[in-house]
């Protein structure tokens, strides 16, 4: 099968079906990509969790943010971590949500953003991975 099909089909299930986000690196910034990002997730529904170590326990958009996904109450029901940091930071974070999300289906990496050791492993645990993707150009094709 067509791997970007498959991928395609994957995004369309994650826009239908997801409803609770962590981003980590979501920022304060209104200028930064992840703070758009997740506005326009609010916006079309999704609750978005920000885990940012720099403004824990502040308000960013209304939610409160937790210093690391570990932070985030079990009873939040976190389905998706879509990551906005550095490829190099994606190992630990992937291995911080299959340790301590017990709700997580999917792993989302933003554009520029992929370690594919770190998706096999989530995979093998099995989340959906979708890397080097927005949500907020992804989402709308699949309405």
């Amino acid at each position: 099968m067509d791997m970007l099909m498959t991928e395609d089909e994957d995004i369309a299930r994650i826009a239908r079906d997801v409803r609770v986000i962590a981003m980590v690196g979501l920022s304060p910034n209104e200028d930064r990509p992840s703070w758009g990002v997740a506005r326009f997730l609010q916006a079309q529904g999704y609750r978005v969790i920000p885990v940012n170590p720099g403004h824990a326990g502040g308000v960013i958009l209304g939610e409160r943010v937790y210093p690391s996904l570990a932070a985030i109450p079990d009873d939040e029901g976190v389905q998706m971590v879509d990551i906005f940091r550095r490829s190099e930071a994606v190992e630990a974070i992937v291995d911080e949500a299959l340790a301590h999300l017990p709700d997580l289906s999917v792993i989302w990496t933003q554009l520029g953003v992929r370690d594919d050791a770190a998706a096999d492993r989530a995979r093998r645990a099995g989340i959906t991975v979708v890397q080097d993707r927005c949500p907020k150009i992804e989402f709308p094709r699949h309405d």
